[in-house]
């Protein structure tokens, strides 16, 4: 029955979601704007009684209130009341969309949890490095904005160093935007060096992050230590040397049998 609620519980989110889009495409608001509206206060309304009943039936109700899906179940419902007192807060009920991830519960996903910490494992050994990038490229994006703002200056189209700041950041990204270029020889030439360091500095993090992941991928496929053992259901580490089911899910822990050879 669990199951099934959730199941249930997830179609009526997204239908939520699907109304709020529709409203916000003005020709449906014109047309339909009333009934949708309607629809929006029902689902507020299904999602306010069933947050309150989960603080009702869990055991500690603040620490759920306070938890990530607390804080997602309570989001869901204030967009509608804040429309009351801000024209226009209900399109932040889209915000429903992250409840879906209870799917990963409900159709046993979570034995992906483990490779979603392996990731975050390898993001956060490589956060100094990184962070050494993000702020060379800072450097790099003050420096030939404000070089651009003394070539082109006012007449190009470069008002200020900010706008020199911003034309290097679309074209170091390689967006271009082409809301603002370079006229003279000297500009043109410094947006060519910048374009072709923009392909070099795109792959440095890619770099970094994928050299973390490959020593992270080799260390969990070693064989655990007493003590160590890896959930293959929610990916939680560090059980006692005797347990046998997950502290966290409950799953079945799978130890490797050392070979007698």
């Amino acid at each position: 029955m669990g199951r099934l609620f959730d199941i249930i519980l997830i179609a009526v989110i997204l239908l939520s979601v699907a109304a709020v889009l529709v409203e916000s495409i003005p020709r449906y608001r014109a047309d339909w704007g009333t009934e949708l509206r309607a629809f929006e206060w029902f689902f507020t309304g299904v999602f306010t009684i069933e947050y309150v009943v989960r603080l009702w039936c869990v055991g500690k109700p603040v620490r759920y209130a306070r938890s990530f899906f607390g804080l997602v179940d309570l989001a869901a419902i204030l967009p509608s009341f804040l429309s009351l007192v801000l024209p226009g807060g209900q399109v932040l009920a889209v915000v429903r969309v992250l409840r879906v991830l209870r799917v990963f519960r409900i159709l046993k996903l979570a034995h992906y949890v483990g490779e979603a910490n392996l990731l975050g494992k390898a993001l956060r050994a490589s956060r100094y490095k990184i962070t050494v990038f993000l702020f060379t490229v800072v450097t790099i994006v003050v420096v030939v904005g404000s070089v651009m703002y003394l070539i082109e200056g006012p007449a190009g189209g470069f008002t200020s160093i900010p706008a020199g700041m911003y034309w290097a950041v679309v074209t170091l990204t390689t967006v271009g935007f082409g809301d603002i270029t370079p006229q003279t020889g000297w500009g043109q030439l410094l947006a060519s060096c910048l374009m072709i360091m923009g392909y070099g500095i795109i792959a440095v993090p890619t770099g970094i992050v994928t050299a973390e992941l490959t020593l992270a991928s080799k260390a969990s496929s070693e064989p655990s230590a007493p003590g160590e053992t890896v959930c293959p259901d929610c990916g939680l580490e560090d059980h006692g040397p005797d347990a046998i089911h997950c502290r966290r899910c409950g799953a079945e822990l799978v130890r490797e049998v050392p070979d007698p050879a």
